[in-house]
């Protein structure tokens, strides 16, 4: 396949449904990055070893509710974009300090390249399809 971006990252994916955890993998191969780690509950945070350059992060894990909570211990931790890929966005809460966007359920590979590298290089770049701004539940 041809890479439509010229950035390679390290990215963690923070999925619990096992497909969409493989398309998302193939996906970031695809467009030339590495996928760090991909985890399916809060608790596997713990495991991981090295930062991840970003985090493509759903809400509804394997332990419940609590993808808003890693992403914000991410963010916390490492200082990482933060992209929420979920089909609930009303469901984020207080997005985290470094969150760049949301992408829905269900995705395009467009979609998911386009938001990896508008959140590691969004400095100046215009917000690409497929890429929503996160929303304060204030």
């Amino acid at each position: 396949m041809t890479r439509l971006h010229s950035s390679e990252a390290r990215v963690l994916i923070v999925e619990d449904e096992f497909l969409l955890a493989l398309q998302l993998e193939d996906i970031l191969e695809d467009g030339g990055h590495v996928v760090a780690a991909t985890l399916p509950d809060s608790r596997s945070l713990a495991k991981l070893s090295e930062a991840p350059d970003i985090a493509l992060v759903d809400l509804n894990l394997r332990d419940g509710l609590t993808g808003p909570d890693v992403a914000r211990q991410l963010s916390e931790r490492y200082g990482i974009p933060v992209i929420y890929v979920t089909a609930n966005p009303a469901q984020i809460g207080d997005p985290a300090a470094t969150a760049v966007g949301v992408v829905q359920k269900p995705f395009t590979r467009e979609a998911i390249l386009g938001a990896i590298e508008f959140g590691l290089h969004h400095e100046g770049a215009h917000r690409p399809a497929g890429l929503e701004a996160v929303r304060s539940a204030a």
